[in-house]
C-alpha cells in the first residue's frame, strides 16, 4: 500500500476512544462524529456529618454508578447531553443534622446524593438515607441510614453505621462497597466510615465514594474519631470528604463533590497501525524480514 510516501501491511484505519471528566455541570457532546457507545461512571456528592456539636455521625459517600468495565453501555446521541455534577452536603449549623449530599445525573442514569448524618439533639439521631446512609449519632445509639435509596442494581451504596450509648462513639457513614461501621468495635470511638469502590475508566485506579468517620466522645476519657473510608471519606472531626469522589464528611465537617466521567468508543481521531516508512520497508526488505 502506498500513501505519500508511506508503506505498508493493509490494515483498516480505526477511531480512539476518548475520554471526558466532569468536575463541575456542563454539557457532553459527541466529539464530532455521530452516535455512538459509551460506559460511564457517575458519582454524586457526599452527605455532610453532622454538627457541630452532639457527637454527631459520619456523612454517607455520594451514589456511585458506573458502566465500567462489565456493565451495559448507553447509546450516545449527536445532540448534546446535560451534566450535573452534584455538590456535597453542606455543614448544617450547630446541633443540626449533616445536610444530604446533590445527585449527579448523566443521560439516564442518576446517582442519589449520600446521606447527613445524625447528631444527639431534637434534629435527630438517626443518619439520612441516600445513595449511601449517614451514620447515627453517639451517646443516643442513633441508627445508620439506609443506602442504596432509591434503589438499583448493583446498589450505588449502603447504610451509615450505628452509634453507641451514653459515651460511646457515632457510626461512620456509609460507602460504595460497604456499610458504614458501628461505634468501635470493644471501644468507644467512633466508627470508621465504609470503603469506596475503585475504578479505572479514565486509565488507572481510583477509589471514589468512601463514607466519612463518626465522631468520638469528648469528656474525661476523649476517644479517637472513625478514619474516613478509602475514597474520600473524611476524618471525623477532622477533614470535610474529598471532592470529586463523592466522600462522605467526616462528623462535624462537610461532604465532597461528585464527579461523572464518559467514555465514548471511537469517537476520536483516525488511528492507523502496521504504517511504515520507506526507509524502514527497504531495511527490513533488505534482511528478508519483510513480510507485507
Amino acid at each position: 500500500m502506498s500513501n505519500g510516501g508511506i508503506i505498508g501491511p493493509v490494515n483498516d484505519p480505526t477511531r480512539a476512544d476518548v475520554t471526558t471528566t466532569f468536575t463541575a455541570s456542563g454539557t457532553y457532546t459527541s466529539p464530532g462524529f455521530g452516535p455512538g457507545q459509551a460506559d460511564y461512571l457517575v458519582v454524586a456528592g457526599g452527605g455532610a456529618g453532622g454538627g457541630p456539636g452532639g457527637l454527631p455521625g459520619g456523612g454517607g459517600a455520594g451514589g456511585y454508578r458506573t458502566s465500567f468495565p462489565c456493565g451495559t453501555k448507553l447509546s450516545i446521541p449527536s445532540s448534546p447531553i446535560s451534566v450535573t455534577v452534584g455538590a456535597g452536603g453542606a455543614l448544617s449549623p450547630t446541633n443540626a443534622k449533616g445536610g444530604n449530599g446533590n445527585p449527579s445525573i448523566f443521560s439516564t442514569i442518576t446517582s442519589t446524593g449520600g446521606g447527613g448524618a445524625g447528631i444527639n439533639t431534637p434534629a435527630g439521631p438517626g443518619g439520612n438515607t441516600g445513595g449511601s446512609g449517614g451514620g447515627g449519632a453517639g451517646d443516643t445509639g442513633g441508627s445508620g441510614g439506609a443506602g442504596n435509596t432509591p434503589p438499583v442494581s448493583p446498589p450505588q451504596g449502603f447504610a451509615g453505621g450505628n452509634g453507641g450509648g451514653v459515651c460511646v462513639g457515632a457510626g461512620g457513614g456509609g460507602g460504595a462497597g460497604a456499610v458504614g461501621s458501628n461505634h468501635s468495635t470493644g471501644g468507644t470511638g467512633g466508627g470508621p466510615g465504609g470503603v469506596g469502590l475503585a475504578n479505572s475508566i479514565t486509565g488507572s485506579p481510583v477509589f471514589y465514594a468512601g463514607g466519612g468517620g463518626g465522631g468520638g466522645p469528648a469528656g474525661p476519657s476523649p476517644a479517637t474519631s472513625g478514619i474516613g473510608g478509602n475514597g474520600g471519606g473524611g476524618t471525623g472531626n477532622s477533614t470535610a470528604g474529598t471532592a470529586n469522589t463523592g466522600g462522605g464528611g467526616g462528623a462535624q465537617r462537610a461532604g465532597g463533590s461528585g464527579i461523572v466521567v464518559v467514555k465514548q468508543y471511537g469517537a476520536g481521531n483516525v488511528v492507523a497501525s502496521g504504517v511504515w516508512s520507506l526507509q524502514c520497508q527497504y531495511n527490513f526488505k533488505k534482511q528478508g524480514n519483510w513480510t507485507g
